[in-house]
C-alpha cells in the first residue's frame, strides 16, 4: 500500500491500531515514524487495547520500553526519542527482546539506524490540518 490514508480524529487513530493488530497474531516489527504529538503512541494504544489491555498506554520515553504480555503473547513498545546513540540499544538487550514470537513496536527507529532489523511494517503518520495521514510500508511479512 503506498496511498496516504487520511485519519480524522482519535477514534479513527485507535481503529487503526486495532487493524494492525488484526494483521500481527503473532511475532513482527512494527516501526512507527513522525512527528511529535503525531498520534504514534494512539496507534500504539489501539493496537493494545485491541488484544486485552485494559490500563493506560504512555509513551515509554523514559523507560525506553515497555513489557506487556497479552492474549499470550509479548509485546514491547519502544519509545527512542531520547536514545543518544543506537549503541545504547546493545547495552539494554535489545537483541534479547527482538524474538521472533514478541511483537515489538518501535516509535522514533531512526534512533536506532544501524542496530534494528528491517520491519516487517514501517508506519509513516503526518500532520493533515487537523487530521492525520498514515502511509503503510510493508517489508519482510508481507
Amino acid at each position: 500500500m503506498n496511498n496516504w490514508q487520511r485519519i480524522d480524529d482519535e477514534a479513527a487513530m485507535l481503529a487503526f491500531g486495532a487493524s494492525v493488530a488484526q494483521q500481527f497474531p503473532s511475532g513482527g516489527l512494527i516501526t512507527l515514524h513522525g512527528d511529535l504529538g503525531a498520534g504514534k503512541t494512539t496507534l500504539v494504544r489501539g493496537l493494545l487495547r485491541t488484544l486485552g489491555h485494559t490500563g493506560n498506554v504512555k509513551s515509554p520515553t523514559y523507560t525506553l520500553v515497555e513489557p506487556y504480555h497479552l492474549a499470550g503473547r509479548d509485546i514491547f513498545h519502544f519509545d527512542l526519542y531520547r536514545l543518544a546513540e543506537p549503541e545504547e540499544l546493545e547495552y539494554m538487550g535489545i537483541r534479547d527482546y527482538l524474538r521472533p514470537d514478541a511483537l515489538c513496536l518501535v516509535e522514533w527507529p531512526e534512533k536506532a539506524a544501524g542496530v534494528l532489523p528491517v520491519a516487517d511494517l514501517r508506519i509513516h503518520i503526518r500532520y493533515c490540518g487537523e487530521a492525520r495521514e498514515i502511509l503503510l510500508e510493508e517489508f519482510n511479512r508481507f
